[in-house]
């Protein structure tokens, strides 16, 4: 296939999904750069994370402690790498995964005997990806596409060093190790709350991988409840994440928020409504039409863009802070009511 040069041709560049013994065919997203489906949260937490004083100074003690070889080591000993001749038709899936995101490097893919729903793009100077078996058994090909391609992202984003740094910072602080002070303790939760804030930006990958909403919507039900598509209504999901999202009153709110803080992906129904609103802005037609960065391109509004979006931040942390002040308030009321009863 010739190397197409314009909006217009990248609209007939199309690959044909057949892994699933059906045509289904999808736009080729020539040289699409990663900042075109981004979410302005990752960038202002990815910002916000690199202002504090003592970040390179932490990574560069873990990167002492765990060699790039040895953390590769440690997640692949027990995995076995996806080709032609293991796992073929995930390799097949992964193959035109790739195609469609147009990227040119075949990262190694593995699968891991693990019957938790997850996976995960991991590693600093040579990424690769790890595919739990409880995943592939739950998906079907097209849902399994998805999964991938969201992990594809994480690594076209330049995610997978500090996703790394994060998960290895939460095994040693698990094992009680001395370098995880409150220095690390601090950082290890400012990682968090970026890890979050990335895994919107790549479900936007996932979903141009695959290109069909209900197809990601449907994966996340099925990854949220482990069950099978039949089990399950699409339309009662997304219902139960706008009742997530608009209910409940400032208590709740402040416990939304707190239940949170420990979790390195963001809940279901909150991923469903970000990538629900993505779709309502536009966005996700225009790139699908061929309206996107290239790579290599100057991006004069990223600077603009990476301000609106640290403003929204910190709009986000007051409006935390004064609901969490609203909430405390409210409960001292409250209990000092009913002492006097």
């Amino acid at each position: 296939m010739e190397e197409e040069t314009n909006m217009a041709d990248d609209q007939d560049d199309t690959v044909d999904d057949t892994v699933d013994g059906g045509a289904k065919a999808r736009r080729i997203l020539t040289e699409i750069a990663p900042h075109s489906w981004e979410h302005p949260a990752d960038k202002a937490a990815l910002q916000a994370l690199r202002r504090i004083p003592v970040f390179d100074d932490i990574l560069r003690k873990i990167f002492g402690f765990m060699t790039e070889r040895a953390f590769r080591l440690a997640f692949q000993a027990s995995a076995v790498k996806v080709s032609e001749k293991q796992y073929p038709k995930v390799y097949a899936i992964y193959k035109e995964s790739l195609k469609t995101l147009d990227v040119q490097k075949e990262y190694p893919l593995f699968i891991s005997q693990t019957p938790i729903v997850n996976a995960g793009a991991w590693g600093m100077e040579q990424p690769f990806i790890i595919l739990n078996s409880g995943t592939v058994r739950l998906l079907d090909d097209d849902e399994l596409a998805y999964v991938i391609g969201h992990e594809i992202g994480h690594i076209m984003s330049d995610h997978v060093l500090y996703k790394s740094m994060t998960m290895i910072l939460l095994n040693l602080a698990t094992m009680g190790f001395p370098i995880v002070g409150l220095a690390a303790r601090a950082i290890l939760v400012a990682l968090l709350e970026w890890q979050r804030k990335s895994e919107l930006s790549s479900d936007r990958a996932g979903l141009l991988t695959v290109q069909d909403p209900q197809v990601v919507l449907g994966t996340m039900l099925k990854m949220a409840g482990g069950g099978s598509g039949d089990e399950a209504d699409l339309q009662e999901y997304i219902m139960q994440a706008e009742e997530y999202r608009e209910g409940g009153d400032v208590v709740d709110q402040v416990f939304k928020v707190l239940n949170l803080l420990a979790q390195t992906h963001p809940f279901y129904t909150i991923r469903v409504n970000e990538l629900r609103t993505w779709i309502e802005s536009g966005d996700y037609d225009r790139i699908i039409r061929g309206e996107y960065a290239r790579r290599g391109e100057p991006d004069p509004a990223y600077q603009d863009d990476l301000t609106a979006a640290a403003t929204a931040y910190a709009d986000d942390a007051k409006e935390l802070l004064g609901t969490m002040t609203d909430a405390a308030k409210r409960m001292g009321s409250d209990f000092v009511s009913g002492f006097k009863r």
